[in-house]
């Protein structure tokens, strides 16, 4: 029996679960900012109790890859790293936009009938969005783009977009209202679908090399130096 532990940590939204094969066993979410690096272990505990099962019985750790909060993806991506060399286990990495329009895939009717863009908020009129089809094949990979009224303009003309995520009230915004564009709210990457996509990863052996694998971070993080009198 697979049992596999999935961590989600790349916006402010941080949730572990736990999946026998593709069927959830347990979930933890926390919403709550600068929190991840102090929470996340106790989740991963709280998850396992709740099914039953011990950290000894995991066959393998999911990480959402990225791309997304810089500091958010180094503590999911050190947590997982470090219960993999201590179980002696292998590491998925599961892309997080990807994961994130399986979960507005599988509450669509008629998926086929559309594109789906997940959006992760990034600085100012920025956003790291991809564009997908209803079986996750992609049409636009992910990149960072600045929005505006010509945004995947010429798409739709002749598609319907499905755009959701944190980013998604900015891109209604500076986008600006479409017959064939959609804004759906409230969409944030969870380990649900993290652990259901890598359960594919993990039938085919599509695994991480646990000593070099580093998250998808998109765009270098910004530091800035403080100034002082």
């Amino acid at each position: 029996m697979a049992y596999i532990l999935s961590l989600e940590t790349s916006t402010k939204v941080c949730s572990v679960a736990l999946h026998h094969e593709q069927q959830l066993l347990s979930y933890a979410e926390l919403q709550m900012e600068k929190s991840h690096s102090s929470h996340i272990t106790v989740m991963v505990q709280q998850v396992l109790e709740y099914a039953g099962v011990s950290l000894s019985g995991v066959a393998a750790v999911a990480v959402s890859g990225g791309p997304g909060s810089y500091t958010g993806l180094r503590i999911g991506s050190g947590t997982a790293k470090g219960l993999c060399y201590s179980l002696d286990i292998p590491l998925i990495s599961v892309d997080t936009l990807s994961a994130m329009a399986q979960q507005v895939i599988s509450m669509t009717p008629s998926p086929e009938r559309f594109l789906f863009c997940p959006m992760l908020d990034a600085r100012r009129a920025e956003v790291y969005a991809s564009l997908l089809t209803h079986d996750l094949q992609v049409r636009q990979e992910v990149a960072p783009v600045i929005l505006d009224e010509a945004s995947f303009a010429s798409i739709l003309e002749t598609e319907q977009i499905i755009v959701f995520g944190n980013g998604s009230d900015k891109a209604q915004q500076l986008m600006g209202p479409h017959p064939n564009a959609f804004y759906v709210s409230h969409v944030h990457p969870s380990a649900k679908a993290i652990g259901a996509l890598a359960w594919e990863k993990f039938q085919t052996q599509q695994l991480e090399d646990v000593a070099y694998f580093e998250p998808f971070y998109l765009k270098e993080v910004y530091i800035t130096k403080p100034t002082g009198n």
